[in-house]
């Protein structure tokens, strides 16, 4: 049995863990509020707008098809893997590392692929085994429409210059604080829905429609690009409560184990300590 100034300095550590992830689970519970009420407000909207796009693009006469759903031959391949700054986050980071290397040795393990590493953990793995052309890791300190715009349009950009034949995002996708979906999506180029003869879409346009969706793919794209990253900044709030919750019952359920043990030991004592005296008295009396 370990001796009482050992227990006490172990009660006194795991109290203040106990006080450290106690707070960080209040915070994560204060942000993910606010970033679970950004993503479902934003999620029907980008959805409804994407596939109205995806209608859109298959009802283009051939030739006239937009330069963002330009199908090429896959010989580069961009993956763009959304992860966070900062750890602490139970699995988060980990199954977005996992997913970047199936995706890159299932589907692209032939192809020429690079990276464009958004948030410090996944740059920090993936760097070790693949090409890192780009990463990023301010983003998530002011994250707006405005700033993710920026990086979705140098993207694009690649893209529609023919530095990159496809462009793959993986991402936690939020689905409560308990549970988030290791998420992989094709970016670039778009993929029509395929025609189907029983349902029309037959859309006026005004003005025309190559002018519509010329318009609006980009600002789609871009759309789509600030949902990933507002999914995984919710999920990130979501997995580090949740991670912190549990590390504060852990640290509760040692903290009453040592407590226990703590106060079997002080009471072995003062029994030693009463048998001592007790037996020192009988001696004298004799």
């Amino acid at each position: 049995m370990a001796n009482l100034k050992d227990l006490r300095s172990r009660i006194t550590s795991v109290s203040s863990t106990m006080q450290i992830t106690s707070a960080m689970k209040m915070v994560s519970a204060a942000k993910l509020s606010k970033a679970q009420d950004a993503i479902t407000a934003m999620r029907p909207y980008s959805e409804k707008l994407s596939e109205l796009l995806q209608n859109l693009s298959a009802t283009l006469e051939e030739g006239n098809e937009s330069k963002y759903a330009e199908q090429r031959e896959v010989e580069n391949v961009l993956i763009v893997p959304i992860s966070s700054n900062r750890g602490l986050a139970g699995a988060f980071n980990a199954n977005i590392i996992k997913a970047t290397k199936k995706v890159i040795s299932e589907k692209f393990s032939d192809k020429n692929v690079s990276l464009y590493t958004l948030g410090k953990k996944a740059n920090d793995i993936l760097k070790k085994d693949f090409n890192v052309a780009q990463h990023n890791v301010e983003i998530f300190d002011n994250l707006d429409y405005q700033n993710s715009a920026v990086i979705a349009e140098d993207i694009m950009q690649a893209f529609v210059a023919g530095k990159y034949d496809r462009v793959v995002l993986v991402y936690n996708s939020f689905k409560n604080a308990a549970t988030q979906i290791a998420k992989t999506e094709q970016f670039l180029p778009i993929v029509p829905i395929e025609k189907d003869d029983n349902v029309s879409l037959d859309y006026i346009f005004e003005p025309s429609k190559n002018e519509i969706i010329e318009e609006l793919i980009p600002k789609s794209l871009k759309m789509q690009f600030y949902k990933a990253l507002r999914d995984s900044f919710a999920s990130e709030h979501g997995a580090r409560m949740t991670a912190m919750h549990k590390a504060t019952d852990n640290a509760t359920e040692l903290r009453d184990s040592l407590k226990l043990e703590y106060n079997k030991a002080r009471q072995a004592a003062i029994t030693n300590e009463i048998l001592e005296i007790v037996g020192g008295a009988e001696a004298l009396n004799n």
